[in-house]
């Protein structure tokens, strides 16, 4: 038998939680949903080049990856997601995510709203680690950028149908 007691993964002892096991930043942060590197959508494009483009469409089923920064370390980890957009009204989707580092698996939820074309803003959050945050999102045809941003850590991810 180990006498040593069992330690956290070094990504979630980074974070400093109490007790000796620290917090993972939803690995998401979904991861951090991360989701700086966000892509901007350009401004001031022609109204007859917008007029053909069909509304971006979250709803479905989004997978791919990113990196995940944590804020107390400054240390980062590549990360796997896994999201689904259930629409709620015209201009707001609901999200579920799961993503998965190296130290860990975490799932967190999200709310998002249209703030322009292609462009959604919300929050998110992972009850396992009690972590809640911004997260933004930029929608190309069957691509898109994520960046989620919380005092624990930030996540910057691309994702894809």
């Amino acid at each position: 038998m180990n006498p040593r007691p069992v330690q956290a993964p070094r990504a979630y002892r980074a974070l400093g939680a109490p007790g000796g096991s620290a917090r993972l930043i939803a690995c998401a942060l979904a991861g951090a949903l991360a989701f700086a590197g966000l892509s901007e959508v350009a401004v001031g494009q022609d109204a007859a080049k917008d007029a053909g483009k069909a509304e971006p469409n979250l709803e479905g089923a989004w997978s791919g990856g990113g990196k995940v920064t944590f804020a107390m370390t400054g240390s980062s980890e590549s990360a796997r997601c896994r999201a689904h957009y259930r629409r709620r009204t015209k201009d707001t989707y609901s999200v579920q995510a799961t993503c998965a580092t190296a130290s860990g698996k975490a799932a967190q939820t999200a709310t998002v709203h249209k703030i322009g074309e292609g462009r959604y803003r919300g929050n998110f959050h992972n009850a396992e680690y009690d972590i809640s945050g911004t997260m933004f999102v930029v929608v190309n045809g069957n691509s898109q950028s994520v960046r989620l941003t919380s005092s624990s850590g930030s996540a910057s991810l691309k994702l894809s149908r």
